[in-house]
């Protein structure tokens, strides 16, 4: 099955869109018609999407907060969110290092919160009833090993929906997370090579797989339309059932 989204004449936002379930998204959106404004920090990967899918490149590092918020502030009002820029620094729980903490709380939380809060701002000022996704993760819900500091940051960010949701929606602006498991990017799938390490996670999963990239895709897509217009404050599994226990 091939599910189709039309976002003409929509612009969007995408960050994480150097690489990954980022870029993916940004690709889709682009084919479905809308305009889109990818920011990474891959200046050279942003060069070849806007090569690929005509997105308009904005090479940034999110972590850096005076930087976020200058370029933001040069943007036109957006449609369509989506925060996927994401981080993950492992260690055990008896290891953790506070600079590692925030490193990834800076990333996955903060910058999530800033992108959201001002493109929020944006849309309100110019009357746009829009649409903010945020890509969590099934480690928001659950705990997992050695990623203490990467589960506090997508609950953080299950938190951060919720706010916004209550905020944005006299507004007419729809605010809701995504929460998968693995997915196979080509990073992940280099990650998870090792089939007893592999096997381990899957089962955890009822389907007893990971998930493709265009399995979470299509759900960003559907939570950004038109389709989903009474969707707002969720945090949607993307796990094939991981997290039902």
């Amino acid at each position: 099955m091939t599910t189709s989204f039309d976002f003409s004449g929509k612009r969007a936002l995408v960050t994480g869109a150097s690489s990954g379930i980022g870029r993916a998204v940004a690709v889709r959106l682009a084919q479905s018609g809308a305009q889109v404004t990818a920011i990474g920090r891959n200046a050279a990967a942003l060069e070849a999407l806007h090569t690929e899918a005509n997105c308009t490149p904005l090479a940034l590092d999110v972590a850096d907060a005076p930087a976020l918020e200058s370029a933001l502030a040069t943007l036109p009002a957006f449609d369509l969110v989506v925060n996927c820029a994401g981080i993950a620094l492992l260690e055990s729980a008896l290891d953790l290092q506070a600079e590692n903490f925030d490193a990834v709380m800076a990333v996955n939380a903060r910058a999530a919160a800033l992108v959201a809060s001002r493109c929020g701002k944006a849309m309100i000022a110019a009357g746009v009833r829009g649409s903010i996704v945020n890509v969590s993760s099934q480690a928001a819900l659950v705990a997992l090993d050695a990623h203490l500091c990467y589960c506090a940051s997508k609950a953080a960010m299950d938190a951060i929906t919720r706010s916004l949701c209550l905020e944005f929606g006299p507004h007419g602006i729809r605010v809701n997370s995504v929460n998968p498991t693995v997915t196979l990017t080509p990073m992940a799938e280099q990650a998870w090579a090792d089939p007893v390490k592999s096997a381990a996670a899957i089962r955890g999963i009822p389907l007893g797989r990971f998930a493709q990239v265009e399995e979470v895709v299509a759900p960003i897509l559907f939570l950004l339309s038109d389709g989903a217009s009474m969707v707002s404050g969720v945090a949607l599994p993307v796990d094939g059932g991981y997290t039902i226990v």
